[in-house]
This record gives structure tokens, C-alpha cells and sequence, in this order.
């Protein structure tokens, strides 16, 4: 993966055909997805169960991109070896889901992943302080995690502005997560994010059958997010 802050969409494949996910993923892509974007839920750190490191290793074959794996579990730890045995090329932990996130993000890096920290909507930016040279990617959750099709948190853009101005020069994303449509993907834009995880809002009305749906929800997103960037 070579670093730079042009907008990127990662559908979530939570909102996709979970019977036919490898067509999925090879739809997304080849309509302009970025990267794809995969929530792994244990029905503990969050209220919801989805799938696994098996999973992901089932559909690496059918991703030619980046692979990047939102895990909104406690422990993180132990699936880290797993994960990346599955191909993954981005973990992203949650601050809240262990006491020791430093330690995560080390193990996630030395089984040759990019790290990623992610926020809960109510964990300050400052939480990702002591972190910054620890992570590739920070991760703004815009909705509390659990499940897709919620209502975009506004407050959020403000940590968004800080953690961009945290990060500087720093080779580390900012992603948002959560409520991304055409409607909220200017803001986040606009607010530092370059990394803008799509669910409902790419899937709906579409299918790997009738995937150029697909390529017109990316492309309207993207566009949204560029139109954010030059009002900013």
C-alpha cells in the first residue's frame, strides 16, 4: 500500500449479500470501489454477531485491492495471527475494547498489517494522542457501533478537525464510519477524513447482477466527498 490523502470509498460489505460475497467484492470493485471494507462483530464488544477471520479468508481471493478490517471485538489479541493469515492488509482495533491498545497496535503492525485505532462517537480525540506514531489509520466511528443503517452523528466532524490537526504531517488516514452517504460525505470531507466507509448507501438498489447501481452510488459519493474538499 503506498500512502496519500486522495478521497478513497471502502464499501462495507455488511450491507452486501452475505450468500454471494465473493461476487460482491468483485463487483464493488470493478465499479470503483477503493478498498473493501469488512465489519467483524462478536455480539460483545458490540449487540451484533457477523463474521470471522475464516470469512475473510474465504473472499481475500476475490479482492485485488486493500483489504480492511474494521474488528469491533474484545479480546483483539488473539485473532490478530488469524487475521493476517487470512490476507488482511488493514486492522483496525478499538481503543475501548482492551486496556492495552498500544500493545494491539504493536502486535497488528509485527504480523505485517497496517494498524488502525478506532474511536467510538463518544472517545475524544485526544484519546488517539499517545498513539500517533503507533497507527496507519484512525478510524471516526459516525454512528455507535453495532449495526449499519444509522443516522450520521454530526458532533463527529469536530473530532475529525482535531484528529486532523493532531495527525499533521503524519502518514496516518482518517476514516469515518457510519451515516456516509451524499449527504454527509462532503462534511467529513471537508473535516479532514480521506477514507469514507459506504454501506446502505453503495448497496442499495443494486446487486452483483445489476452492479453499475454500484458504480453510481461510489461515484456519487466520491463526488460529494471532492465537492466537501473544495468548499473546505
Amino acid at each position: 500500500m503506498t500512502f496519500d490523502r486522495t478521497i478513497k470509498i471502502a464499501p462495507s460489505i455488511l450491507s452486501s449479500d452475505f450468500a454471494r460475497l465473493g461476487e460482491e467484492c468483485r463487483a464493488i470493485e470493478a465499479q470503483g470501489a477503493d478498498w473493501v471494507h469488512v465489519d467483524v462483530m462478536d455480539n460483545h464488544f458490540v449487540p451484533n454477531l457477523t463474521i470471522g477471520p475464516g470469512v475473510a479468508k474465504a473472499i481475500r481471493p476475490h479482492i485485488k485491492g486493500v483489504m480492511d478490517v474494521h474488528v469491533m471485538i474484545a479480546p483483539v489479541d488473539p485473532l490478530i495471527e488469524a487475521f493476517a493469515e487470512a490476507g488482511t492488509d488493514i486492522l483496525t482495533a478499538h481503543a475501548e475494547a482492551g486496556p492495552h491498545i498500544h500493545r494491539t497496535l504493536q502486535a497488528i503492525r509485527a504480523a505485517g498489517m497496517k494498524a488502525g485505532l478506532a474511536l467510538n462517537p463518544g472517545t475524544p480525540a485526544e484519546a488517539a494522542a499517545p498513539l500517533l506514531d503507533s497507527v496507519d489509520l484512525i478510524l471516526a466511528m459516525t454512528v455507535n457501533p453495532g449495526f449499519g443503517g444509522q443516522a450520521f452523528l454530526e458532533p463527529v466532524l469536530d473530532k475529525v478537525a482535531a484528529l486532523r490537526g493532531m495527525i499533521g504531517d503524519r502518514p496516518v488516514h482518517i476514516q469515518v464510519d457510519g451515516g456516509i452517504d451524499t449527504r454527509t460525505a462532503g462534511r467529513a470531507a471537508a473535516s479532514g477524513a480521506d477514507v469514507l466507509v459506504a454501506g446502505s448507501a453503495v448497496f442499495r438498489g443494486g446487486s452483483p447482477d445489476a452492479a453499475q447501481v454500484y458504480g453510481d452510488n461510489i461515484a456519487a459519493i466520491r463526488s460529494a466527498a471532492e465537492a466537501g474538499l473544495t468548499v473546505g
